[in-house]
């Protein structure tokens, strides 16, 4: 008896991840949803790992694993975590990382299709072999329909890139006093107190009187 565990979606930009557990002697196939929310505000911190432990471990204790019964799980890092908690409770001898291919992949993939149908939005029949084709197909939809930007993963550091996903990439702030005229500041850096911090009004005085020394 084997229970393989891969996921879908997590490569794609909308929607969480689908992960889903399937049970090849008897074609038994359960699966659950990590939120998109872990792949925005919280993806910085890398949260969905630990959510991707905790769903991984709800499937496979549904299917009340038998003592002598293998848990084979998809190489890809989402699982990283969830492999660990696994081979605590089950045993590093039962719990492997491999390549899922077949019944257990088709089955995944389509529970994903349905989620992002569901949306609204009709997947490329050719995603499969063109990613980066798909990428730019579901960014097109989005810009179409922006009031579904909630259900993409607006928190991927590369989309700051992209007009429409900048106001999800603020830079953060940090509270410092100005070395030059002693007012309280905000710079988008950590203050490092062995070197000196200045307002933006200072900064732009330093600047332009560096300019024109330099024009002399």
């Amino acid at each position: 008896m084997t229970i393989i565990v891969d996921d879908a979606g997590s490569g794609d930009l909308l929607f969480g991840v689908v992960i889903g557990a399937y049970r090849e002697e008897t074609s038994e196939f359960k699966y659950d949803l990590i939120d998109v929310r872990f792949y925005q505000d919280l993806f910085c911190k890398k949260e969905y790992l630990q959510e991707a432990s905790r769903v991984t471990s709800r499937l496979v204790a549904a299917f009340n694993p038998k003592p002598e019964e293998e848990i084979h799980v998809c190489q890809g890092c989402i699982f990283d975590v969830a492999v660990a908690d696994l081979q605590k409770v089950h045993g590093e001898e039962r719990v492997t990382r491999v390549k899922v291919t077949g019944e257990a992949q088709r089955l995944v993939e389509i529970a994903y299709l349905d989620e992002i149908r569901n949306l609204g939005y009709e997947p490329l029949a050719e995603r499969d072999e063109k990613r980066a084709k798909s990428f730019f197909h579901m960014m097109r939809w989005l810009k179409a329909n922006p009031a579904m930007l909630k259900y993409a993963k607006t928190g991927w550091p590369r989309l700051k890139r992209y007009r429409m996903f900048k106001p999800f990439h603020q830079e953060e702030g940090y509270s410092a006093v100005c070395s030059e005229c002693g007012s309280p500041c905000e710079v988008p850096f950590k203050p490092d107190p062995h070197r000196s911090v200045f307002c933006q009004a200072c900064w732009k005085k330093r600047k332009g009187g560096k300019n024109r020394n330099a024009a002399k």
